[in-house]
This record gives structure tokens, sequence and C-alpha cells, in this order.
């Protein structure tokens, strides 16, 4: 029986890591055919290579500050070895691009089967309209349920039409329990009910959907504020995690989201979404690195399995292959 369920487990991550690479398959595509142009016709590191490879990585959305980042180790590379070929240049780009990541945070991946480090554990979700913050939300909660946790959702989003609606469908396929109050509500007092709801029904996880209009507006950031504060009144320290989505085929505006959210909320993990649509896979890269935030979960495909934990390691052997 061990046996079994070390070959099933085995099984898991090798379908797990399938669906990466084809989720990555248009990032990897884009981001080789350019290197390929950059290097053309040179067998040597100079200054012509790393001026394309410089234009390949901000052109891939891997950002400004990253692929400076990346170019300043690569040079310092060329001056100490005094000799790199444009064949090594891959795994040079492989290794430095995973250090980065590695040590953009000090977190691991989540854990839906590790014990919470509180109960119940509060997740609010911020985000702006459009990225699949309200699908995010229902993956989240099927991966808790999976796990056997008990997970009650908050429709704090009470702006947008439809929003409520949208995560009720998300509740019942998750297996969650759903607390909400009428459209145009207070999001603040949906807050507070989910939590004492939460309580009373001694739930493991409350996950909490938030207003997503334009970033550029400061009501949205006064009113999460707002969100925040109210829970913590009904639970000690409550939200204990803040994710922010952010859409990966929206490349740099993705990156000024995260700017101005990190800005005036506590985020403490990213989730970008939609990364098998785009090419644009390597701004993972560039808010992982520049946000030292960790990048929690990716959505590669539509599915309800399709949002995976963020694994920086799978995520650059994927890129890679």
């Amino acid at each position: 029986m061990a046996l079994f369920g070390y070959r099933r487990k085995e099984k898991e991550l090798e379908n797990t890591q399938e669906r990466l690479e084809a989720g990555l398959e248009k990032t990897r595509s884009s981001f080789f055919g350019k290197l390929s142009r950059a290097v053309a016709g040179k067998d040597q590191v100079d200054e012509e290579v790393l001026d394309n490879l410089e234009e390949v990585l901000v052109t891939s959305d891997v950002g400004v500050k990253t692929t400076l980042d990346i170019i300043g180790r690569i040079e310092e590379r060329v001056r100490r070895d005094k000799y790199v070929s444009t064949k090594e240049l891959n795994g040079i780009i492989r290794s430095e691009i995973a250090e980065l990541l590695l040590s953009s945070s000090a977190d691991r991946p989540a854990d839906f089967n590790a014990p919470l480090p509180n109960r119940p554990h509060v997740i609010m979700v911020v985000g702006v309209n459009g990225v699949g913050k309200t699908t995010t939300i229902g993956k989240i909660a099927h991966r808790y349920r999976a796990a056997g946790k008990k997970v009650v959702m908050g429709a704090a989003d009470t702006f947008r039409a439809a929003a409520i609606e949208q995560l009720e469908i998300w509740a019942e396929r998750a297996g969650a329990e759903l607390i909400k109050q009428y459209h145009g509500a207070d999001p603040a007092a949906v807050a507070f009910d989910t939590l004492a709801a939460a309580k009373s029904r001694e739930a493991d996880v409350v996950l909490i959907d938030t207003a997503g209009r334009l970033h550029t507006q400061v009501g949205l950031m006064e009113e999460l504020a707002k969100v925040k504060r109210v829970m913590d009144r009904q639970i000690d320290g409550a939200p204990h995690e803040v994710l922010l989505v952010l859409d990966a085929s929206t490349g740099q505006n993705a990156l000024r989201q995260a700017e101005v959210f990190t800005e005036h909320v506590d985020v403490t993990g990213l989730v970008l979404t939609k990364l098998d649509g785009t090419a644009k896979g390597g701004i993972v890269i560039g808010i992982s690195n520049e946000f030292r935030i960790p990048v929690k979960y990716i959505g590669v495909g539509e599915g309800i399995d399709d949002l995976q934990v963020f694994d920086r390691s799978a995520f650059v052997q994927a890129l890679f292959n």
C-alpha cells in the first residue's frame, strides 16, 4: 500500500509538471526564439550579445530592474571567466534566474495538507477586476476542501455586478459555505459576518473576496484598509494572508498594479493567472525579484485543478525544458 501511494504521488507530480510545461509553452517558445536571434553568428558573449540579451529579457516582460540584475551577474561571470561561449549562455541564464527566484523570498511552496497556523486561517484576496480573482478564490477553496479542510467564503465584493453570484457558483463547486449580503452592501460588514460565522461553525479556512475597481482609485485602497481593520476586530491578527491576484498576460501593467497594491496593502503573497494564454511568463521572475513577495500560486489553465502551487525549481525547469 505504501509503494502504491508513493507511485500515485509520483504520477501526480509528473502530471503537474507536464501541465506547467504546457502552460509555459508560449513563453518558452517566444523567449528562446528571441534568444537564438540575439546570439546568431556569435561564438562568444561580448558587449553586443549582452545588449541583445538585455532587449530579449525586457521584451519578455522580465522587467527593467530584474533584467539589469541578470545582465550584471552575467557581466561579472564574463569578467571572472575571461571567456564565455554563447553555447554556455542558456545554462548561465537558467542558473541566474533560478538564483533570483530562490533568493527572492525564504518561503516554501504552499502545502494545503499542512497544519494551519491559525484556526480559522483568514485569507483576504485583492486585485483589480478581470484578473481572475473570484475564480482563484474558488480554486484555492477547492484545494483546501480536497485536503479535508472546512472552508467558508465571504462575498465582500459587493460593487461589481454578478460578483456575488459568481462566487456562489464557485462555493458550490468547491463544497464551501458562502456568507453574502446584497449588492451594494458594506464590504466590511460582510467580512465581519463571515468571520463570525467561521468561528461559530469551526471553519479551518476563510477566503474573503474584495472589490476590484481600478487600482488608481484611492477609494478602493481605503475600502480594503477598512475591511482589514474590521476583520482584525473580529479575529485578532486577521487577515493572516493577503493574496494579490495579477493577470500575467498584462505584462508590465501587472508590475504597476503590484506597485500600487503593495504600497497600500500588506500583501503577503502573489497569484499570477493566465500564464497559459500569454508569452509574458517572464513577469513571474520580475515580480518575484522586484517585490520580494513570494509567488504563491500560478494559473496554467481554465480547469479547477489548473491553479498550481508555485514551485520555483519546477518553474525554471519548465521554462528551460
